[in-house]
């Protein structure tokens, strides 16, 4: 994700598209040749940590330590425990096909107060978060404002909301500007003192908390690799993925330690691209050989420290699975990531009003592709017709069987308990006194520049 204006660019074509039908098994032509190391755009595409060394499970190859994966991980075939052992199994057996699905579905909404379609959608689909970018938000007291109304719109709905933002620092900061400014990763990387970024992330959990968020897409795991990506550059810590581990798992825990929900992105890696996914559809040409060696580093050793949630990129990797992006490919998410990286967190989409799908996809087929991948949120950061046209697709596929309720019970399974994990409620915020945070951000801030 990035910024809004960018992916309204897409809306039209979403619009278009329509809502389709459970068609899990979309699939757009051959992809195109690339180099091995280049990243080319599709326009259009005629395709869319520590411990004794390992053998890598995509290369068969020693890892390094930093991405041994920890045998205790369980694959996420392992089935939760039954309803008479586990109050998480119980409460998903007493909801419905449509409360379940709600619970799947993180949604935009529209201007910097909760307007009555959003106010529907949260009280009639139930949904399981809110994202809020940077037309949301206004002043401190107009912010805090809007996120207790989504707070109390969802009263009565299965489990509290999630209520998140993109809050990386640098050019990606949506907080009011009442709030002193954090410098990007690139800036803290090249510190290279993990501390650093550890407090960094401490101090954002804490501005985010002020306001009521809960959820916090960030940090950047991507390795910047390509000096062409027009996307992620300053945003991730440094050019090597040894690097880009440290420090970002770094910040990952102090987001945690800070109270916050932290959603790394982009699984499998969006930093040797040159096109940017919120325009079109990235290819990357990389056998899995070499991704195991590079992009894929830092978020193995995110799965050792056991990621909240891990965000996965629209970008084709054509030699891992020609037929379609890292969100919708059940190769990546449900092969790699899930079998032979052994993560069994939650795994959410990039934002699906993107240009990299929409151009290429229908929407409500490119959902229904992420769930069968393995996927347990689904990102819809614009339009309440794209929402709702995912959510009445989702529902249909579910009850004429095309997609399994019980793969839907296993995401609602992860994303119930991560909302307990992180003992989430819908208590309302007041307006905080800045001060204190202020100096404190003032003070990091001068040790790293």
């Amino acid at each position: 994700m990035k910024w809004r204006p960018l992916a309204r660019l897409a809306l039209l074509a979403a619009a278009i598209a329509g809502a389709a039908g459970c068609a899990a098994n979309n699939e757009p032509p051959a992809s195109p040749s690339a180099s091995p190391t280049a990243s080319t755009a599709a326009s259009p595409p005629t395709a869319t940590a520590g411990g004794e060394q390992a053998p890598n499970p995509a290369t068969g190859e020693n890892a390094p330590p930093s991405a041994t994966v920890p045998p205790e991980a369980s694959p996420s075939s392992a089935a939760p425990p039954s309803a008479s052992e586990d109050p998480i199994r119980l409460k998903i057996r007493n909801m419905t096909p449509e409360e379940k699905i709600g619970q799947m579905v993180l949604a935009g909404i529209e201007g910097d107060e909760l307007d009555d379609e959003a106010i529907k959608m949260i009280r009639e689909h139930k949904i399981g978060g809110i994202i809020l970018y940077g037309d949301n938000i206004s002043d401190v007291g107009g912010t805090v404002s809007l996120i207790n109304a989504i707070k109390r719109a969802n009263a009565g709905n299965p489990a509290p909301i999630f209520i998140g933002v993109d809050q990386e620092g640098g050019r990606v900061s949506r907080l009011p500007d009442e709030v002193e400014p954090f410098p990007a990763s690139a800036a803290v990387g090249a510190g290279g003192k993990p501390e650093q970024a550890e407090e960094m992330g401490n101090l954002l959990a804490e501005a985010l908390l002020a306001f009521g968020f809960n959820m916090d897409f960030a940090p950047v795991l991507d390795v910047n690799s390509n000096p062409d990506n027009p996307v992620i550059g300053d945003r991730s810590f440094g050019s090597s993925a040894e690097r880009v581990a440290e420090m970002g798992i770094a910040a990952m825990k102090g987001i945690r330690g800070g109270g916050v929900i932290p959603v790394v992105k982009h699984f499998p890696g969006h930093g040797d691209t040159s096109v940017d996914s919120h325009l079109d559809l990235p290819v990357v040409n990389k056998t899995p050989q070499q991704l195991a060696k590079q992009e894929w580093l830092p978020f193995q050793a995110a799965v050792k420290e056991q990621a909240e949630a891990i965000m996965v990129a629209h970008i084709l990797f054509p030699k891992v699975d020609p037929k379609r992006p890292a969100s919708l490919s059940k190769t990546i998410v449900g092969t790699q990531l899930r079998e032979k990286m052994g993560y069994d967190g939650v795994v959410m989409t990039d934002d699906l009003g993107m240009g990299a799908i929409v151009k290429n996809y229908k929407l409500a087929d490119a959902a229904a592709d992420a769930v069968e991948a393995g996927v347990d949120i689904l990102l819809i950061g614009h339009g309440y017709d794209n929402e709702r046209a995912v959510f009445e697709s989702l529902v249909r596929c579910v009850k004429d069987g095309t997609i399994a309720e019980t793969r839907i019970d296993e995401s609602v399974y992860r994303i119930l308990k991560l909302k307990e994990r992180a003992r989430l409620s819908d208590e309302e915020t007041e307006a905080p006194d800045l001060d204190g945070l202020n100096a404190r951000i003032r003070d990091w801030r001068g040790r790293i520049e």
